[in-house]
């Protein structure tokens, strides 16, 4: 499995996980963004299982 596309899913996943609690007006670096960019590297890391599997790299 390439460490690019582990790296750049976990980048952009928990970017967005950690951005979605900024929606409804919660801090940036609050418990809720905290959470949301962990669970956002969990979702990251099993995509990137996924497509790895797909397509085979």
């Amino acid at each position: 499995m390439g460490k690019g596309l582990i790296y750049g899913s976990v980048l952009i996943f928990s970017t967005i996980g950690g951005y979605i609690p900024t929606l409804w007006h919660a801090g940036f670096f609050s418990i809720s963004s905290i959470i949301g960019g962990i669970i956002g590297t969990v979702i990251g890391i099993w995509a990137a299982i996924k497509i790895n599997n797909y397509v085979d790299f």
